[in-house]
This record gives C-alpha cells, sequence and structure tokens, in this order.
C-alpha cells in the first residue's frame, strides 16, 4: 500500500523503474548502452546516469535539467554526492555500494531544510544498477524528482528514509546466501551505440560566453556512422 501511495506521489519514479525492467526482462539488469531517452521521455528531466569510479564514489556523467536547476549550476562531472548534505554523504556512498554489489534497486526519501529564500523541498530518488559494456556492474540508472518550488540555489538535501531491493532473474528477490544465479543474456539489442538516436556520453564542452538558458542537459544525438 505505501508503495502503492508513493507511485502516486511520484509517478516519474515508478515510470523510469518500469522501463528498466522491461530492459533487462529475465537477466539482473541491462546494460548501459541499452538506455534510449525515448524511452523515458517524459522523465528526462529527472533522470541521470552514474559512473562508479571508486567504492562509494560515483560521478554523475549524464544529468537532467532537474539537477542543474537544484544546484544552480551544471552537474555533469560532479560526484553525486555534491547533492547531499555533509552527513547524508555517508549514507548515499553506502547505498550505491549496495546497487552496484547487490545488486539492488535503492530508493530514498531526500529533504532540504528551508532558509531565507530556502523553501522545504522533499523528494525521491531512484537508483538502478547497470551493466558497463566490459560487463561489470558500475553504472546505475537514476531518477531525482522534488515537489515544490526550488527557492535560491544550491539545494542539498537530507536522507530521511531508505529502501533497498535485491534482485535477482526474472524479477525474483533473493538472498546473498542463495549463490550465484546464471544470468540470461539476450540477444544484441539495439542500444547508445546503435546507428541510431541515442544520449551522448560526450564530455561537455566548456564555453564561458554559453548562456545556462541555451545548454541542452539531456540531448539526443544522431550517430550516421
Amino acid at each position: 500500500m505505501a508503495r502503492f501511495q508513493n507511485e502516486l506521489r511520484f509517478p516519474v519514479i515508478a515510470e523510469v523503474e518500469a522501463y528498466w525492467n522491461g530492459l533487462r526482462g529475465t537477466r539482473l539488469m541491462p546494460r548501459r548502452s541499452e538506455i534510449d531517452p525515448r524511452g523515458i521521455e517524459r522523465a528526462l528531466e529527472y533522470a541521470f546516469i552514474l559512473e562508479r569510479i571508486a567504492p562509494g564514489i560515483a560521478r554523475l556523467r549524464i544529468a537532467g535539467s532537474h539537477l542543474t536547476e537544484l544546484m544552480g549550476m551544471e552537474v555533469r562531472g560532479m560526484p553525486v554526492s555534491a547533492l547531499f548534505t555533509p552527513t547524508a554523504r555517508k549514507t548515499i556512498s553506502e547505498k550505491m555500494e549496495e546497487v552496484f554489489d547487490g545488486p539492488s534497486i535503492v530508493e530514498l526519501d531526500i529533504q532540504a531544510e528551508g532558509g531565507i529564500g530556502k523553501p522545504v523541498v522533499e523528494g525521491r530518488l531512484l537508483l538502478l544498477p547497470l551493466k558497463s559494456d566490459l560487463g561489470d556492474v558500475t553504472r546505475i540508472l537514476g531518477c531525482f524528482v522534488t515537489r515544490g518550488s526550488v527557492g535560491r540555489t544550491p539545494r542539498r538535501f537530507n536522507i530521511t528514509g531508505t529502501r533497498s531491493r535485491a534482485i535477482g532473474v526474472t524479477g525474483a528477490t533473493h538472498t546473498p546466501d542463495e549463490g550465484a544465479l546464471p544470468e540470461l543474456e539476450a540477444a544484441p539489442q539495439l542500444g547508445f551505440s546503435a546507428p541510431s538516436t541515442v544520449f551522448s556520453d560526450e564530455p561537455l564542452e566548456t564555453d564561458p560566453g554559453h548562456s545556462r538558458s541555451n545548454v541542452t542537459y539531456l540531448r539526443l544525438v544522431k550517430n550516421d556512422d
């Protein structure tokens, strides 16, 4: 019942998780190269891709415009911990490791405290594991949604609640002592590396004279090679 109520409050979260589940099919998780922005078109401004660069540390490779709005600056290349208060950073690091090592699905309840020009902002964060093209679990598809006015930036969040769900093949949950389950590999699919419309992972060029209003934070790139 609680999860149903959460989906009503944050429908974009449910949409991103449903897309991820549809991609993975009978496997533990999809590959990062399979993520097509057209599949989560209504959620693009809230979506992001993380890359694990060290235990407990992941940087934003792709970030929707909502994350930029919350921070008041371009966030691509930043560690995701920059979105959190110092007291919350240990928790977000631990939860990311659950996603990578479980593998697990993690949801976090988040809140930015109020202040002068800063209303209280509540939200929800979803973290879903992805495999890299090398087959290791070093990517996360995420969704960061908040409700209410952003106010004066940057906004940094505390973590007020956490939920983790271990995942297994065919969507069944499992415990670590059940042993490794065989992963069923799907046939190759057209994804980010295919000659179709794709998410760009290329580094963002820095142009001091470029206005924020003209920056596209999640953009579609046509690859004709």
